[in-house]
């Protein structure tokens, strides 16, 4: 054994955002030994993210992926983490959102007899909720729907971690194999999971996924009329409170340098001009970050088909925080328990470019 050699774990974990937490979390739950490698300075992806969940999306308005089965996992799975951690980060709020036609009413009265849909439905207002909304029409209540405070997580996350989180840029030159498993500056380790975002776009293993990297840019505005909501339609708007709100969020597949812009900030603001009234009142931030999205819209999850012990954890998108809580779990019974993955996530559908 290499006399540098000064620990053997189960599991090296690349990447301490969203989904680099939960599968710590979920494998130290389940006795295992892991170290989590993150350098956050390369995780904007996930501490600039609205952190929102919603199991209704889209222009037409339509019930998120697996929303039935993803939806029940988060609340629980987030509200053990803050008893864990300390903190409170998980922030349960109806989402409104409102009609733009008579037409789109009339389809939601029908939709509500989906009991598919009426998992997710509080009310179906018909009439304008507030006269400081844009929303003639009425609109969708939505519940089991809110937002996370993604740094208050990741921070509490890494504090909890303690001397398993070792901060610093991993480097894929340095890991080696062995007859043991992989080897990486005096750690030997079973396997390894690589969670951390576009990260994955250089390394050997992984870099030739179809990523499809999103940038997303978000403002905090102060601004006038908390009806207690979120209100997304065009914009989502998010009440932090003392008439502070995140607005977001923009999507482009082409600007994809690392900063904030003017043209993403006056689409915001226009936009949201046209879902609430008050006027803004100032700009707090104006932040940007890229996000690990895939051609298909569905994340990464599996294993190597030609190295073992080499998993991936990855391609979240927008939609991390209501993901992970689910996958982050079938991910470990499939480590664990070699129970299999969803095809629709398996990165088997992508065997051929590996």
């Amino acid at each position: 054994m290499d006399l540098l050699l000064v620990m053997e774990i189960d599991f090296l974990i690349i990447g301490q955002g969203l989904a680099g937490s939960a599968m710590a979390y979920r494998l130290l739950l389940a006795g295992k030994k892991v170290i989590v490698i993150d350098q956050p300075k390369n995780n904007q992806s996930s501490r600039i993210a609205a952190g929102l969940y919603n199991p209704v999306t889209g222009k037409k308005m339509v019930k998120s992926w697996m929303a039935e089965h993803l939806f029940p996992e988060i609340v629980p799975f987030y509200r053990e983490l803050e008893l864990v951690i300390g903190k409170k980060f998980l922030h349960e709020f109806p989402i409104y959102r409102p009609f733009l036609t008579i037409e789109e009413q009339n389809e939601w009265m029908g939709h509500s007899s989906d009991p598919m849909v009426d998992l997710f439905l509080e009310r179906i207002p018909t009439c304008s909720q507030s006269s400081e909304l844009r929303d003639s029409y009425g609109g969708v209540l939505l519940k089991k729907s809110g937002w996370l405070d993604i740094p208050v997580y990741l921070d509490g996350f890494a504090g909890f971690l303690g001397e398993r989180l070792i901060l610093d840029w991993f480097e894929e030159k340095e890991l080696v194999k062995t007859k043991k498993g992989w080897e990486y500056k005096g750690i030997l380790t079973q396997s390894l999971i690589y969670c951390g975002g576009l990260g994955e776009l250089k390394s050997r293993f992984f870099g030739v996924l179809p990523f499809a990297p999103v940038k997303g840019e978000i403002l905090e505005v102060f601004q006038d009329f908390d009806p207690g909501w979120i209100v997304n339609r065009g914009v989502f708007r998010v009440p932090l409170g003392k008439g502070l709100f995140r607005v977001g969020s923009t999507y482009t597949w082409h600007d994809l340098d690392q900063g904030p812009t003017d043209t993403a900030k006056n689409e915001l603001l226009e936009k949201l001009e046209k879902l609430v009234k008050p006027a803004v009142k100032g700009v707090k931030s104006h932040r940007s970050g890229i996000r690990p999205a895939t051609k298909d819209r569905k994340p990464f999850l599996g294993k190597h088909p030609g190295e073992d012990g080499v998993y991936i954890f990855n391609g979240f998108g927008a939609k991390g925080v209501s993901l992970i809580p689910y996958f982050s779990q079938m991910m470990t019974a499939y480590l664990l328990q070699n129970q299999p993955l969803l095809a629709e996530v398996d990165i088997k559908r992508y065997f051929k470019y590996i």
